[in-house]
């Protein structure tokens, strides 16, 4: 049973990581001499453009679908987190015999999170690209970075990990 738990521990601190990782490097869209993601758009290490509603004196078109993939990643994170938390406090408050139903709950509302930012982002990204083509000129031959990769693999992790917490009961 403990080998149980520290697994489940182990996982749940993995996915977090790779969400607070995939929301917060500069990895989404990546080429030989450039990155984007959701915060900037670098044409080199050091050339880096904040992306935000007046961007070079020029309104960012598309900026609401930007803010809804960070609010979604950004939500899913601290879903996460509260939800291991919770799992902690539960793991001492619980009776014997009893699921962890609420953990369980958050950690699959953060999976549903990260699955909405990741999602929105693989539909828009096309056009919010040609929108501001000032800002993303040189981004046109490019591809899927690892931080976007990493948050598909962050809804895997964070789903397998909601559905281990609705089965798991408390044992002695």
């Amino acid at each position: 049973m403990l080998v149980i738990l520290a697994f489940i521990i182990v996982f749940h601190i993995v996915s977090t990581a790779l969400l607070f990782i995939s929301t917060i490097d500069n990895a989404w869209w990546v080429g030989d001499s450039f990155s984007a993601d959701l915060w900037r758009v670098c044409t080199n290490s050091t050339n880096c453009t904040e992306i935000n509603d007046l961007t070079d004196s020029e309104e960012f078109k598309g900026y609401s679908v930007i803010q809804a993939v960070q609010a979604t990643m950004i939500l899913s994170t601290i879903l996460s987190c509260i939800s291991f938390l919770i799992f902690l406090l539960q793991l001492f408050r619980l009776k014997q015999g009893e699921r962890f139903v609420l953990t369980s709950i958050i950690q699959l509302m953060s999976c549903l999170c990260v699955m909405i930012g990741a999602s929105i982002y693989t539909d828009r990204r096309q056009d919010l690209h040609q929108q501001n083509g000032n800002l993303y000129y040189l981004l046109k031959e490019g591809s899927y970075g690892y931080s976007f990769i990493l948050a598909w693999v962050a809804f895997a992790f964070t789903f397998i990990s909601g559905l281990m917490y609705m089965i798991l009961r408390k044992r002695k």
